[in-house]
């Protein structure tokens, strides 16, 4: 048996993190000792390895709860999880087109200044009026 600590180590899980998780329901409440210590074994190391690494890619604790329902009835069909990961991937490809966007416009900023003086920064200006920008972002 692990105590909190322990599992922290081991998973790369901030202590308050595995109590949160314990809170919202994502891993069972902890065994404890007789002097009221929290102890967890292999199933509870499993799961918040599970759990961190969804959160690692970015899901979300509903996303994470459908998941971890999901892998106690392996013989239901993988559709949901499917639907989970594609709908993920999907807002993972906005946030890159996003990140891409914004890319532009401070390469376009950053290089497109040649004064020398604040009152001459076109980085100083484009940021007061965003008539200046090329595109939304």
């Amino acid at each position: 048996m692990l105590t909190i600590g322990d599992l922290s180590r081991r998973t790369g899980v901030k202590i308050p993190t595995i109590r949160y998780y314990e809170q919202r329901g994502l891993l069972a409440p902890a065994e404890r000792s007789d002097g009221n210590q929290r102890r967890y074994g292999k199933r509870e190391r499993e799961r918040l390895s599970f759990i961190k690494h969804a959160r690692d890619l970015g899901l979300t604790i509903e996303a994470i709860r459908e998941l971890i329902v999901l892998s106690s009835h392996p013989e239901w069909p993988c559709e949901q999880a499917d639907r989970i990961a594609a709908e993920q991937l999907l807002s993972v490809r906005g946030k890159i087109a996003k990140l891409q966007s914004l890319e532009r416009e401070l390469v376009r900023i950053a290089t497109h200044c040649g004064g020398d003086q604040v009152k001459d920064c076109y980085v100083i200006r484009a940021l007061a009026d965003h008539e200046l920008c090329e595109g939304e972002h």
